[in-house]
């Protein structure tokens, strides 16, 4: 099993990159949350990686963490979820957006995303009730200043990121207002 990878990124068409490994070009599928962190090309890159074995191919998926890493191989769990759709919903929903819904039964949320369905939302929702645990939660404050930047205007990227950089032990209010000040400087 290939856990991890580094190298030089070589190429980047979302969602397959290309690192090169000592002269081994890996293509790696990515999902967009991974794709809008990784660095320019040609510099250094190291992913936590998935490798999916089938009849007609290996595929090799990457991702910027291990929760990341640790949810994808949790979705590939459910029956009817294969990495393709567990890709397209790490790719529509930040681990902590997914964690949210999971916990508030929000299956609209999950709708959006492309290739899931009511059916299949409903599934991911029963499935991984109680299993997204630790750090890919975010706690009900951080999910509370995420819903605040965002009906302020923020796309959900743009909150996400700017949540990273925000001290998980500041109160709710104390949060927007951190958020808002990253925001506003373009620093997430």
């Amino acid at each position: 099993m290939i856990g991890r990878i580094f190298g030089k990124l070589i190429e980047k068409h979302p969602p397959l990159i290309l690192v090169d490994v000592n002269g081994v070009g890996y293509e790696i599928d990515v999902p967009m949350s991974t794709f809008y962190v990784l660095p320019a090309i040609g510099e250094s890159v190291s992913l936590y990686t998935h490798l999916s074995i089938r009849e007609d191919a290996h595929v090799l998926y990457g991702f910027s963490s291990l929760d990341e890493r640790k949810v994808f191989r949790q979705l590939l769990k459910i029956s009817g979820v294969g990495p393709k759709l567990a890709l397209s919903v790490l790719s529509g929903l930040s681990i902590g957006e997914l964690a949210a819904a999971v916990q508030s039964g929000e299956s609209a949320r999950l709708v959006k995303i492309p290739g899931v369905g009511k059916k299949t939302a409903e599934r991911l929702l029963l499935e991984l009730r109680g299993k997204l645990e630790g750090p890919a939660i975010l706690p009900k404050s951080k999910t509370d200043v995420l819903d605040a930047l965002v009906s302020l205007g923020y796309s959900e990227k743009e909150a996400s990121s700017a949540l990273k950089l925000i001290d998980p032990a500041l109160s709710t209010e104390e949060g927007i207002r951190a958020g808002l000040r990253l925001l506003s400087r373009g620093t997430s």
